[in-house]
């Protein structure tokens, strides 16, 4: 019995001095910007020199969902197990992975997301920052994985206009 008063007393004060064990997300790995946006090519060729399908319900081989969020999640090597595939759109806006921005702010590796659930042609994507190609700051390239085409790297203006899309700098991009 002396034992076990003394077992208990002393995880009591372990508790005490130490503090409870707690749980907490494992911060996710570091990635440079250059590194974010070599990832994000890989796609461009990846399906045996064209570019990965998009699906919202598919998984490339590399285990992240070949939708817009699934994309930059591999890009930004955010985990693709939890959740399965990689964070979605809504997530991806959140404080969990990304810090707001402003869009005089941005780079390369940064993302453009309209998380909002409206319908229309814009709604719910996530696209990732790589430069201005204009120096008035009017449009810029950007790699994205969109319906109907797969992952494109192109010139795009969301985000400056009047438009439900946001700027965001991921936290674990590191530069």
């Amino acid at each position: 019995m002396v034992k076990f008063v003394s077992a208990v007393i002393t995880a009591f004060l372990a508790l005490v001095l130490v503090g409870a064990p707690t749980t907490y997300a494992a911060p996710e790995a570091q990635i440079s910007r250059g590194e974010m946006l070599k990832r994000a090519a890989t796609w461009l060729t990846a399906n045996n020199g064209k570019q990965v399908p998009y699906s919202m319900s598919e998984y490339w081989k590399d285990g992240y969902r070949q939708d817009c969020s699934g994309f930059v999640s591999m890009a930004a090597n955010l985990g693709n197990t939890d959740p399965k595939g990689g964070p979605n759109t809504v997530a991806l806006a959140t404080a969990k992975y990304t810090t707001p921005i402003k869009i005089a702010d941005l780079k390369p590796g940064d993302l453009l997301i309209d998380p909002v659930d409206e319908p229309g042609d814009d709604f719910r994507h996530v696209v990732i920052f790589e430069k201005w190609t204009k120096a008035d700051r009017s449009q810029y390239m950007a790699y994205e994985q969109r319906g109907g085409h797969g992952t494109d790297h192109r010139v795009l203006t969301y985000g400056l206009q009047n438009t439900k899309y946001k700027p965001y700098r991921l936290k674990n991009v590191t530069g």
